[in-house]
């Protein structure tokens, strides 16, 4: 009769053991998963670019009236950015961690003819990351957003 006892806490013990082995595996192999994401600097530059159209000089000018940036959580918002007739506004140049992942580049322009153009760029690391355009007359918005989670 002990003999049957001991074998019953030796099959209790091996379940435990291989219990405790799996949840360990488990454990440190989700550990090493999440070793691998790292977050590096980029170089980030926002544009916002005018183009008047096919009017005659001396015309009505493009006019940018707001620019909204958003790093992350934090926006900044410009309004009337550059003086009129001056198409293109510029951010400078700034180090963002890929940690904030979401970069957002809003504007609104009234632009002057049927065919005129509003373009918002992000660039990440000196290269066009997103542009985006729009085509018309009167006030006109545009809106691009990038993720580092995408890359």
């Amino acid at each position: 009769m002990k003999h049957f006892y001991t074998s019953k806490s030796l099959l209790k013990f091996s379940f435990l053991f291989l219990f405790v082995l799996s949840v360990f595996s488990l454990t440190t192999s989700c550990k090493d998963d999440d070793d691998e994401m790292e977050f590096t600097d980029h170089l980030v530059r926002f544009e916002v670019k005018g183009v008047k159209g096919g009017a005659p000089a001396g015309t009505e000018l493009v006019v940018l009236k707001t620019v909204v940036t958003q790093v992350g959580t934090v926006q900044k918002t410009l309004f009337d950015p550059v003086q009129p007739g001056v198409l293109t506004w510029s951010s400078e140049e700034s180090f963002v961690n890929s940690s904030q992942a979401q970069l957002n580049l809003d504007a609104n322009a009234i632009l002057p003819n049927g065919d005129s153009q509003l373009i918002v760029t992000i660039y990440v690391d000196g290269e066009v990351a997103v542009t985006k355009k729009v085509t018309g007359s009167g006030t006109q918005s545009v809106s691009v957003d990038f993720s580092f989670l995408e890359l």
